[in-house]
């Protein structure tokens, strides 16, 4: 797809597309577009990312991502408007976080849900799919809980990165 979000990410950031990317490296590369975006749309981007992928499903588990206002407005006792808007934000994002997920996974998103909890601080995206993830994939998440906990994660200094100006507005 020429011009698309995907296309736009890699090539400003100088990383080769790689066709058929599977298993962890499926999952950094996920993990690491997911912090890319957030920190281009929400101003400041998760500390620390992690895809699961399982069955029908990817899981994207993100931590330390609330922006000044919202820590702000927790301290003044507004959880439910922080969950509010963040829920409309990603309401509104759907079309870009998913499409960007078909992209990366090949497979087409049937289903998208955010949600944030404020103690311990994380974010949890999930993507569910039209067919069940593969062997490559369902091993990495498997060998990054038993062996290897960094399988998953966002590529290194990604959260250092400056994302402004290079995902495109539609």
């Amino acid at each position: 797809m020429r011009g698309s979000l995907w296309e736009v990410m890699v090539d400003r950031h100088d990383e080769p597309v790689r066709e058929g990317q599977r298993g962890g490296d499926l999952l950094a590369r996920i993990s690491t577009e997911m912090t890319r975006a957030q920190k281009k749309y929400f101003g400041v981007g998760p500390t620390s990312t992690k895809s699961y992928m399982l069955d029908d499903f990817l899981m994207i588990v993100m931590r330390g991502s609330q922006t000044v206002a919202e820590k702000t407005m927790l301290d003044f006792g507004e959880h439910d408007l922080v969950r509010a808007f963040r829920q409309a934000f990603e309401n509104q994002m759907t079309a870009k976080l998913t499409g960007m997920i078909e992209e990366l996974t090949g497979r087409k998103v049937l289903g998208y849900q955010s949600q944030i909890v404020f103690e311990p601080e994380v974010v949890v995206e999930l993507f569910f799919f039209d067919r069940g993830a593969g062997a490559p994939e369902v091993s990495a998440t498997a060998e990054g809980q038993l062996d290897d906990p960094t399988i998953g994660e966002v590529a290194f200094g990604v959260e250092q990165e400056d994302v402004s100006g290079h995902i495109p507005v539609d």
